[in-house]
């Protein structure tokens, strides 16, 4: 059995970081700490540039607005996400395409998203579900072929490669998460990658109301948004980005022992990831060969093992009343991964004990399930 590493970050550290971010409020000015961790970022993804924005939204909104995209455009996403993949779409005034999945491999279908495309399609938005990826250089080629700006979600994949590619920096943009329950926490946050010097003048220039333009504009001459982190939450982001390896190597054996107690179980099958993927292990995967695989997700639920199905109702985004689309063919692929999907949901905090305890309850209860 895979014992989980102790958790040997001070918390000392942590405290004396947040009595000086709050100290030096009131500054409307403040950035020391949203910069030390865009720093570490860097460090971490090889000195692609990284910007430190208020959410994983925000860095998506942020992404969509800097590659120009708009009114009368459309993006191609995976059905198989969840509402805050879709959501910055709408509001920057676009119109989200869904495409199927493949339900063997997670990837994008790409014949479907093919079929999918108009002359109005100006983006692909791949997202990296559980930290899962697809194929990188399938990606790229579709992308160049039609002429595509690539916007990765990666904010459940930070750590996750394929291929050597760092999830995050296949494309022209990477949108990453720091709420809790993400590898790399900070209670609230997110920030945004990317490899192009311009492309990261425009991001910092729009998550502050353009107060900072880029090289040859005037401040203040483009209508922008407020995405700043707050010094607070990006105290706490800079000190775990500091932990990130050693956070990484935590839920990787807080997964792999949820998993390796599950090894076995009639009627879960592990879902493990391709061999050329590095998978940072960001929620555990069983597929689930049984009846109304639904309510069972739904029943762990009740009995405190929160899952993506039975805790958050996850569905393919497609069928949300606020993105449906009744013109649209729907993704048969991706309801077939989401319906019979069991992911329990990890977080930092979670110990031997914790899963362990998961892993009695999920056992007992698919046990039951097939009698």
């Amino acid at each position: 059995m895979i014992a989980i590493p102790p958790d040997k970050r001070e918390q000392r550290h942590l405290l004396d970081a947040l009595t000086a971010a709050l100290g030096q409020m009131p500054d409307p000015f403040a950035a020391r700490w949203a910069g030390q961790l865009e720093e570490n970022l860097s460090a971490f993804f090889l000195d692609a540039h990284a910007l430190a924005v208020s959410s994983g939204t925000a860095a998506l909104h942020t992404a969509l607005a800097c590659a120009g995209i708009g009114p009368g455009d459309e993006v191609l996403l995976p059905a198989l996400t969840v509402v805050m993949s879709a959501a910055p779409i709408l509001i920057a005034g676009a119109r989200p395409v869904f495409v199927d999945s493949n339900p063997h491999t997670l990837d994008i279908d790409y014949q479907d998203a093919a079929r999918r495309l108009t002359e109005r399609t100006r983006a692909i938005m791949p997202v990296h579900l559980w930290g899962r990826m697809g194929d990188p250089a399938v990606l790229r080629d579709f992308a160049e072929r039609h002429g595509l700006i690539v916007i990765e979600d990666a904010c459940q994949a930070i750590g996750s490669s394929r291929d050597d590619i760092a999830a995050g920096t296949i494309g022209d943009y990477g949108a990453f998460s720091t709420k809790d329950g993400k590898i790399l926490w900070s209670g609230e946050g997110g920030f945004l990658l990317t490899r192009d010097e311009r492309h990261a003048e425009l991001a910092r220039a729009y998550r502050t109301h353009w107060q900072t333009p880029p090289a040859g504009q005037a401040p203040l001459s483009r209508a922008a948004a407020n995405y700043r982190l707050a010094e607070p939450l990006a105290a706490i982001a800079a000190l775990n980005a500091i932990h990130l390896p050693y956070l990484l190597v935590r839920r990787k054996a807080q997964t792999r022992r949820l998993l390796d107690r599950l090894a076995g179980l009639p009627g879960l099958t592990v879902l493990e990831p391709h061999p050329s993927e590095r998978w940072n292990h960001y929620a555990p995967l069983l597929r689930i060969d049984l009846l109304e695989a639904r309510r069972l997700c739904e029943r762990l639920a009740e009995l405190h093992v929160p899952n993506s199905v039975g805790t958050f109702k996850l569905v393919s985004c497609d069928t949300r009343p606020a993105f449906a689309q009744p013109d649209r063919a729907p993704c048969p692929g991706a309801a077939q991964v989401i319906d019979t999907i069991l992911a329990p949901i990890l977080t930092d905090r979670d110990d031997e004990d914790s899963i362990d305890a998961h892993a009695l309850v999920i056992e007992k209860q698919v046990t039951a399930w097939t009698q």
